[in-house]
This record gives C-alpha cells, structure tokens and sequence, in this order.
C-alpha cells in the first residue's frame, strides 16, 4: 500500500484541527503495512515497525528491548479499527518478555485515546511543549553554571536520582549497567559543549539540567514532533531528593529557558512520565503543556 499526498493531507488537516501546535505530517517510514476497513467502505493504515535495541543501548534506559510501533495514518475515524488489526498482527508474531507495543498520538486527541485504552495501552510518556517569553527568575540562593567534564561525577549522582524516581512512575528501565550508560552519554554531551547546567547551594551542586539544541527541519526525526525552528530540547532535570520542595527547581528552569530563548529557540519541549505525581504538576507551572501522548503496553503480547 502506498500512502499517498491525499493520505498525507488528510491527517495533516486532522493534526491541525486538534492542535495549531502540531507539525503537518510526513511519510511513514518503512515497515510491515497494515491497513482495515471502515464501516463505510474505506480503509485506514499504518506501519508497523519493529526494533531490536543492544543491551547497553541509551534507549534501552526508557524502552523495552524489542518494541513494536504502530505509525498510524488516518484523520479523524478509524483508530478503533486499525487497533484491532494491530492486535490480530501481534498475535502472529513472536515476542519476550522485554518487549513492548508503542504508539505516538496527539494528546488532545481524546477519541483515539479511549481506543487506546481499550486496547490495553497506557499513556505512559508525554512530549510537552513551552513557547513565549521566559519567565524572569525571582532573586534566589541558588548559583547556576555550566557543567564540564570535570564535574561528570558530580552530576552522574543527580541524573541517577532522576532515573531511579522514573523508573518508579514510567516507562523508564534501571537496567544494570545504567550508571555507565548514563556517564558516557553525559560526557559525550558535555564533550560536544551541549547546553548542561549545574544548581549550586552553598557550594554543594543540588539541581541539574541536561539539554541541547534541536533544529527541526525537513527529513528529521524532529518535524516529526514539532515545527520548524530550533528548539531547547529538556532531555534530564534532576533536583536532589533531599532538596525537593524547596523551589529550587523553579529557580534553575527559569534560568534554562532564559538561556535557551537567549540562543535563538522559538520554545522548548521535553518528555514527562503522567504517572509521576511531581513533574506531572512541575511543567504545567513552567508554562508546558502536552503535545504528544507515547502509549504503551508491556510486553507487547498484552496488547489486546
């Protein structure tokens, strides 16, 4: 099945009738097509695409090992339908334990997401996004500046604290190995002189901030999930267990956005976990709100 410009334009003016926010569509990539019918005669599809991720992978830090991700291509009717094909697909394939069905939809898509649920998938990630003026920080306690490699055992400790609070409340994994995988991908971003901040109080680091910039433009994986432009990208924001509560996470992102936007973004957008009872309430008072929904279920042969 080829999808078409008419496909493309179908779910391009759905995207845009259910949020001015989201990015038109774009193509498919390749993968196993599946396709059902409409009461009325017509047919929705979507590709399936399946990945198989190394043990000591970054990914593998908030995925399953084996994920199977539906790329749905349909307007406003039909996920209900194309869900039941999915089902009936996976109930043909081999999987393990580690390994999970995955769909991205727009949050404000409410129909699909009662379908969703139906089908057993939860809303387990959120891409949320912030656009307009930073928010001036109010004079605080708090010292912030940028990490260097020479501070990469100060502020593993902080990441790890984020990671494990995670893998509590989302779809985050704490895989043995994670504090290496996480040391290297964190020197690489310092290496490469990507935006990372440290919050200081009274000289003991306390807040930490792993960002970068992300210019979405044609043929990236980005305009997939945003417009055009160049975006902060909140990858990790981490506060000390210890020192939480004590607004010294309002203080250090009010200093992130100011940076960011001081470097030429139109907005910044991050993922949060719903379930998690802190940042869920965090972002929404720093001006995010949601974009996309990450459904999942886990292992994908619970999908139903």
């Amino acid at each position: 099945m080829r999808f078409t410009d008419g496909a493309l334009d179908t779910q391009s003016a759905w995207f845009a009738r259910l949020d001015p926010m989201l990015p038109a569509a774009v193509r498919p990539p390749d993968g196993n097509v599946i396709s059902a019918a409409l009461p009325d005669g017509t047919r929705v599809a979507g590709v399936l695409v399946q990945t198989r991720l190394a043990p000591d992978a970054m990914p593998t830090l908030w995925s399953a090992l084996e994920v199977w991700e539906l790329h749905p291509m349909l307007g406003e009717h039909g996920m209900p339908q194309l869900l039941d094909q999915w089902r009936r697909t996976m109930a043909r394939r081999p999987t393990g334990p580690d390994s999970s069905c995955l769909v991205t939809w727009p949050s404000r898509d409410v129909g699909a997401a009662r379908a969703f649920l139906d089908h057993g998938l939860v809303p387990l990630s959120t891409l949320a996004i912030r656009t307009g003026a930073p928010i001036l920080p109010s004079p605080g306690t708090l010292q912030v500046r940028r990490a260097t490699l020479r501070d990469i055992d100060t502020i593993l400790p902080l990441a790890m604290a984020e990671l494990e609070y995670s893998a509590m409340v989302g779809s985050t994994v704490l895989r043995p190995g994670a504090a290496q995988v996480k040391r290297a991908a964190l020197t690489r971003h310092l290496d490469q002189n990507d935006p990372v901040w440290i919050g200081e109080r009274d000289g003991i680091a306390v807040a930490l901030a792993e960002c970068w910039f992300n210019e979405s433009v044609g043929g990236s994986w980005s305009e997939t999930r945003v417009r055009h432009g160049l975006w902060g990208y909140i990858n990790s924001f981490s506060v000390a267990p210890s020192f939480r509560g004590a607004g010294i996470g309002r203080e250090m992102i009010s200093v992130v956005h100011r940076e960011l936007a001081a470097a030429g973004t139109i907005g910044s957008f991050l993922y949060f976990n719903p379930p998690n009872p802190l940042s869920t309430v965090f972002w929404a008072r720093q001006g995010y709100r949601p974009l996309w929904t990450i459904w999942e279920v886990r292992p994908a042969s619970a999908l139903r």
